[in-house]
């Protein structure tokens, strides 16, 4: 009987508010319709940075490439590009294992944060509060002291380095941690605290070595069970593992040499250095660091951090005398066309990697290598792609026009490399294969009819006609711009 007065009761409810549902649920549809445009505008986006990847791969021939991009709680799309192994058989994935190199700073930092909310530590107290070895040879200038606000900021005007070789080929002979605190006594500061901004390895290793400290546990075994365990982040550690070593994880190549080849970079240990170098991940990882950040200041509730702890850490603590770099604690923190970006890059031998967030839109961009070249500029071209692709208004669609039929590779030689012509936003994109800035002016297509586009300039201009042509087939072979005929080479 309960039951069927509670279906009444709803039933009723019901009837009355039928006006008012019928409004929510038209306002649902329009909420729908428009999730799902964006969800498409992504997903070309994305294949367009796809695409996009893979050719710089190509063209700077970097044997292995993983990028992952996350929205909010999800990675929307992850992916691994040529092969990690000497052979060149192994494929590279989103879960192929990288050095992340100086991203370790970050895991770092959240463990100093972890003890600074517990009370244990004190930010702007002097370093040697904690680490009574830590104190460097006598420096005549006059100077505030080292803190650990300014080691996490880099304005400590600590030395970059502990005073070892190892960033020098071919050993990369990393000091032990016996080695750099023995050593440590006698570098003298690089600048007085505070008066300027140097980045410093040295500087996030005294970090690491405060929270062995005063947490009172070895720093490798505390990060796995404080931040790494929780997280999830099972392909992330604070060492190289090398029994994955050319397997799921990557093996290192050096910079491009001008016969177009890449030494070798055999595997190195960062032992006393591995709280500032010595991690290795994923991109799958970083990304799911990365929504942890999201999910951190969207819920309000303390998951491994304090919500305010995280908050604390991605505002600027430190700008540079010259207005050029600001800093946060322990994070990079930068004005990116009005968005503040944070996050961090790797580069140790034979590895590079990026991590850029945006908080305030809920978006990260992963990026690791096995070679010397800048994944900052690719994370930061996918970042574009999908925020040009977002700020693209659609096309009507015009009768007979296909798109696909006119997507692919054409031929530009000899004034350019290929270029892709791409379906975007109701139209074509033209994006050359080896550009450095994809998105930048870009050129829209708009369909006139069917094998006819009119190009639009990045400013909105209508410019030039162009025409596509087909064989006896019906298959697109070529593109007819300003009397030049550009032979398609394949589909994408």
């Amino acid at each position: 009987m309960k039951n069927w007065l509670k279906a009444g009761a709803s039933l009723a409810l019901l009837s009355m508010a039928t006006p008012v549902l019928a409004k929510a649920h038209e306002e649902n549809g329009q909420t729908n319709a428009a999730e799902a445009q964006k969800a498409a505008a992504l997903a070309e986006a994305l294949r367009a940075a796809d695409l996009w990847v893979e050719s710089q791969r190509q063209y700077l021939k970097i044997p292995a490439v993983s990028v992952a991009v996350a929205q909010g709680d999800k990675t929307v799309w992850a992916k691994g590009f040529g092969t990690t192994d000497r052979a060149g058989r192994q494929a590279a994935t989103a879960d192929t294992i990288y050095s992340i190199c100086s991203i370790s700073k970050l895991f770092t930092s959240v463990a100093l944060m972890q003890q600074w909310e517990q009370g244990k530590v004190a930010l702007d107290a002097p370093i040697t509060d904690y680490l009574p070895w830590a104190k460097l040879a006598a420096d005549p200038r006059e100077s505030v002291p080292i803190t650990l606000r300014g080691a996490l900021t880099h304005s400590a005007g600590l030395p970059r380095e502990s005073d070892f070789p190892y960033w020098t080929a071919p050993d990369y002979r990393f000091p032990t941690q016996a080695e750099m605190r023995a050593k440590i006594g006698s570098q003298s500061p690089l600048y007085p605290a505070e008066t300027t901004w140097q980045y410093s390895n040295l500087g996030l290793t005294l970090v690491g070595e405060t929270v062995e400290a005063v947490s009172g546990t070895p720093y490798a075994d505390y990060v796995r069970a404080n931040i790494l365990a929780p997280l999830g982040l099972k392909d992330t550690r604070p060492n190289l593992p090398k029994d994955l070593y050319g397997k799921q994880m990557a093996v290192g190549w050096g910079a491009l040499k001008p016969d177009g080849t890449r030494p070798e970079v055999g595997l190195f240990d960062t032992a006393g250095i591995t709280p500032a170098a010595g991690f290795t991940s994923s991109v799958n990882d970083l990304a799911r660091f990365a929504s942890w950040t999201f999910r951190l200041a969207k819920s309000g509730k303390a998951e491994v951090l304090r919500p305010s702890t995280l908050r604390e850490m991605e505002r600027v603590h430190y700008v540079s005398p010259d207005w050029n770099t600001s800093w946060g604690l322990g994070f990079s923190v930068r004005n990116q066309n009005g968005t503040t970006v944070v996050g961090h890059g790797g580069s140790c031998p034979g590895y590079r990697s990026a991590l850029r967030m945006a908080p305030s839109e809920e978006m990260a961009v992963a990026v690791a290598m096995n070679a010397m070249d800048n994944p900052d500029i690719i994370a930061g071209n996918i970042a574009a792609l999908i925020q040009a692709r977002g700020a693209a208004a659609n096309y009507d669609p015009v009768e007979g026009v296909t798109l696909e039929d006119y997507e692919g590779v054409y031929d530009a030689q000899p004034w350019t490399a290929e270029f892709m012509a791409i379906p975007w936003a109701g139209g074509l994109i033209q994006i050359d294969r080896d550009s450095t800035e994809p998105a930048d002016r870009i050129y829209r297509m708009k369909p006139l009819a069917r094998d006819r586009f009119q190009v639009v300039s990045d400013k909105g201009e209508l410019r030039e006609t162009v025409t596509f042509e087909r064989d006896a087939s019906g298959k697109v072979v070529a593109l007819l711009q300003h009397s030049n005929r550009y032979r398609r080479v394949r589909g994408l």
